[in-house]
């Protein structure tokens, strides 16, 4: 049965006014900072190699960029030569590797680093977490002129930084979240990831032309340092130890929290775990998502230009359109699940299942479309900016049910499902290399229809086996073991 009505307990507490909701604001700008300086290199990159090769960038293709048919490009192109930069003779494969490099990096550390925050703290795990990753990309520039693999080796310890921060959230969140805020809570702090996608592609293509491309690494490294100075002056483990939380937020947090109280044993029930469909519903739900959300993040910008026959420029502006619409969905979305859940409208897993089948299927059918609408430049950027922000309704569905169905493993059980995703993204953007250098046209069918097919799959099998009730190996055991 749902245990949604036995969580109301006490009174709502201050809401927008109270601590928790500033530590979701703090996580949506730590979000934004780690995004950003994910995303900087996919757009720096256009700038750092030999532009005489950019529209190989992902594709076999040798002849100019189409873009230079616009009236205005001449002049765009002249004023983003004039900055005084290195540029490199990367391939498009060792393009790949580098975009590739930081993904790697997170599945390492995805799994030790949530189980280790449940241990000694996600403050510290996410803050370090978040500290490296900006050191690193102010570093970057620099790391570029000793040569590709220490651009590769950076990457990949800035992906093990990024993971450990990732995971650590939800460690807080579990302790932090009373159970119908939840998705406002992390739909407020996980938004942070899409608008920073949306302003780093917005302002990055302007940033390179104006100052050259390491100012990109050089602007958003420095956001994130001071991010971090924020994050270990405000933030706490838990609200029990914060010197600024009032009496009444605490005792509505604990209060709410108290059936799911943890306790301070963290045996890891692992073969519970591989045996329990609900958690493969929800590993197979992130699977789905990563996948064609990672198409979107590393190849948007390409297609709008190989497509729509758009500048460098203005492809960064437009690449950052769908975001601001992923920022916004994921928001709405959370209100419009807590809300549906205070007022007993529906069960907690029919709202688990309403919005991941929405998040998934409605930018399948978006993806399927976008082939056979192709000619019409209007159509086609309504339909890219529908995916990200449609797919993002996910966030209140199958991503935060790890709290419903083991709150005392979440942050654990975060970066198992983290590393699902990551493969996936893995994997497609392998594919979508592969396919789109075979044959433009047909190649960008195949991946929007691969990676519809993908989410239908994860959607039927979150739909079949996805629960929102606490699972028996994740209670609080009241025998002693021996």
């Amino acid at each position: 049965m749902d245990e949604t009505p036995d969580l109301r307990l006490g009174d709502s507490g201050p809401e927008f006014c109270s601590l928790r909701y500033g530590l979701a604001l703090i996580m949506h700008f730590s979000n934004f900072t780690m995004i950003t300086q994910r995303v900087s290199l996919s757009i720096a990159i256009i700038a750092m190699v030999n532009r005489t090769q950019q529209p190989g960038l992902f594709n076999t293709s040798t002849e100019r960029p189409l873009a230079f048919t616009f009236n205005h490009s001449n002049r765009s192109i002249k004023e983003f030569n004039t900055a005084e930069v290195s540029v490199y003779e990367w391939s498009p494969e060792t393009q790949g590797i580098i975009f590739s490099s930081i993904n790697y990096g997170i599945i390492l550390t995805l799994i030790p680093s949530g189980y280790l925050a449940g241990i000694f703290g996600a403050k510290q795990m996410l803050g370090a977490g978040l500290l490296i990753s900006s050191l690193l990309t102010l570093f970057t520039p620099l790391t570029a002129d000793f040569g590709v693999i220490l651009v590769i080796v950076i990457r990949t310890v800035q992906g093990m930084a990024q993971g450990m921060a990732w995971t650590g959230q939800f460690t807080i969140w579990a302790k932090w979240a009373p159970p119908l805020e939840r998705s406002k809570l992390t739909s407020i702090a996980g938004s942070g990831a899409a608008f920073g996608s949306f302003i780093i592609l917005c302002v990055g293509g302007l940033i390179s032309q104006a100052l050259g491309w390491p100012f990109i690494f050089y602007i958003f490294g420095s956001i994130g340092c001071v991010c971090c100075l924020l994050w270990f002056t405000v933030i706490y483990d838990d609200p029990l130890h914060h010197p600024c939380i009032s009496i009444r937020e605490k005792e509505h947090i604990v209060s709410s929290l108290a059936q799911q109280s943890s306790s301070p044993r963290r045996s890891v029930p692992i073969k519970s775990m591989v045996r329990c469909l609900p958690l493969w519903a929800i590993f197979m739900g992130f699977f789905s998502h990563f996948w064609l959300c990672t198409i979107i993040i590393t190849y948007l910008p390409t297609y709008i230009s190989s497509v729509l026959h758009v500048n460098i420029r203005d492809s960064g502006v437009l690449s950052s359109l769908p975001f601001i619409a992923a920022a916004s969905c994921t928001i709405l979305g959370g209100q419009l699940a807590d809300f549906l859940l205070s007022r007993n409208l529906l069960r907690l897993i029919t709202v688990r299942k309403l919005f991941s089948s929405l998040g998934l299927l409605l930018p399948s059918l978006c993806a399927v479309a976008l082939p056979f609408v192709a000619s019409s430049y209007t159509t086609t950027i309504i339909l890219l900016i529908l995916i990200p922000g449609t797919s993002n309704l996910c966030d209140s569905g199958f991503i935060i049910n790890t709290l419903d169905v083991a709150p005392r493993y979440a942050s654990f059980l975060m970066g198992i499902s983290r590393g699902f995703g990551l493969i996936a993204g893995i994997i497609s953007s392998t594919a979508t290399g592969f396919l789109i250098s075979q044959d433009s046209v047909s190649g960008w069918r195949n991946v929007f229809f691969l990676a519809a097919a993908v989410n239908m799959f994860g959607l039927v099998f979150y739909l079949t086996f996805g629960q929102a009730e606490i699972q028996h190996w994740a209670k609080e055991r009241t025998l002693t073991r021996l």
